[in-house]
């Protein structure tokens, strides 16, 4: 009966696990930090994605992910130390307007209580999108940050620029 009860949570874990990659961006590389003898070594993973409602925007973040027994189930929390980049990679379109702070990307960073997110914003004044990447918890957050910056400029002859000013929500 209990054997049963643990193959059943163990299954949970990994269908969660597996629902949740679906949703994952591209993997670039990881690298290896601590070695751990008979369990997956904690590693630093270097991720990239697409604004989803910005087109020519792309970031890149790397987050540490914990080995050990509690990483092969899937079910260790992740440290809130993540580094953000994001650069105009094509011509810049606003899909729709947006409101400042607006989620871009959001993962769990433990089975229930942690997440990391990515949010977007615009410097009207300067015409510039603004990302931040931060993990909260459902009853603390972490003060730990990394924003960055992507300045909107022409991408070739003739493009036309757009002022992130005219889509953001008021």
């Amino acid at each position: 009966m209990r054997r049963a009860i643990l193959m059943t949570l163990f299954a949970a874990i990994v269908f969660a696990s597996t629902a949740w990659a679906a949703d994952d961006p591209d993997l670039i590389f990881r690298r290896s930090t601590v070695f751990k003898l008979l369990t997956p070594n904690d590693k630093l993973a270097t991720y990239g994605l697409d604004d989803p409602e910005v087109e020519g925007v792309a970031c890149y973040f790397t987050a540490p992910e914990r080995g050990g027994v509690k990483g092969l189930l899937g079910i260790a929390e992740q440290v809130s130390d993540v580094s953000l980049s994001c650069r105009q990679v094509g011509p810049i379109r606003f899909k729709d307007k947006f409101a400042q702070g607006d989620d871009m990307f959001r993962k769990r960073r433990s089975l229930i209580f942690k997440k990391m997110q990515i949010v977007r914003g615009c410097d009207t004044k300067r015409n510039v999108l603004v990302y931040m990447v931060y993990s909260d918890r459902l009853i603390e957050g972490s003060p730990k940050n990394s924003t960055a910056a992507v300045p909107i400029m022409p991408w070739g002859a003739g493009d036309q620029i757009q002022h992130c000013a005219d889509f953001v929500e008021k």
